[in-house]
């Protein structure tokens, strides 16, 4: 089975729910307080393009039972309004995956103008709760900086997981670097914590990675996992571009930029 295959991902899910973890979402999560080690997993998307593939994996979501949230970017590739609204009617959370900063060219008031315009844009669609920025690896603006001079909480947010989730008492899983141990070529989809997930051997580097460890130890501990759904498809031409554009863009992003923002 391949991974990043759509019938991995739901052997994933399925795993996860067969050892007995809670799917919620993001803005369930910062509602209301989650005690640690109770099995509870944030399921979140980064549409950071291709929509239709988010499509697919939140009907599988619906079908299994789970709800998760959504992430999607202001940008042409991201921005559909038809495949927002059949997630949203899934029963998933939508939320704006924010790189204003980016779009400013780094103008701290102009972007703060433009996250209000493009937060609105997305209530059109979705009574938006929740955000999360968009790592942006080859840009000179990193989102959360607008935060240092607004607070996204006067705009009826109530959480940003960079800021906001506690991943002292949770452990992160990404897919960052079409990977699961991508830290050492993420730029920005990283969190101090993850040294000591390491040095606990709570490092994956493939789905059935994940999958062998919740089979065999049986672990009972707070995840917030995010995927990028572009990256999981059962189409093989399309599975097979990604793969080796992405492998392409990790090596561009260690040798010009992870270095730079470390």
């Amino acid at each position: 089975m391949r991974d990043f295959s759509l019938e991995i991902y739901h052997r994933l899910l399925s795993t996860l729910i067969r050892e007995g973890y809670t799917f919620i979402t993001m803005q369930q999560y910062f509602a209301a307080p989650v005690e640690p080690d109770t099995k509870t997993i944030v399921l979140r998307h980064d549409v950071d393009k291709n929509p239709d593939y988010s499509l697919q994996t939140a009907i599988m979501e619906n079908e299994l039972g789970i709800k998760a949230s959504y992430y999607f970017r202001v940008v042409p590739q991201s921005d559909d309004r038809e495949i927002i609204y059949e997630i949203a009617v899934l029963g998933h959370e939508i939320g704006y995956h924010y790189e204003d900063m980016s779009l400013a060219d780094g103008d701290v008031e102009k972007a703060y103008q433009l996250f209000k315009k493009h937060l609105q844009h997305f209530r059109h669609y979705y009574p938006v709760k929740t955000i999360c920025m968009h790592g942006a690896p080859t840009s000179a603006y990193d989102g959360r900086d607008l935060w240092k001079s607004y607070s996204y909480r006067d705009e009826g947010i109530i959480g940003e997981p960079y800021f906001d989730f506690d991943f002292d008492h949770a452990l992160y899983l990404t897919d960052t670097g079409r990977q699961w141990d991508g830290y050492n070529v993420s730029v920005r989809d990283k969190v101090p914590q993850q040294q000591q997930w390491i040095e606990q051997g709570l490092t994956f580097h493939t789905t059935e990675d994940i999958i062998r460890w919740l089979t065999d130890k049986h672990p009972t501990i707070n995840i917030m996992m995010t995927t990028h759904p572009q990256r999981w498809t059962n189409d093989l031409i399309p599975w097979c571009y990604e793969a080796v554009a992405q492998r392409l863009k990790n090596w561009i992003k260690q040798k010009y930029y992870v270095q730079a923002h470390t």
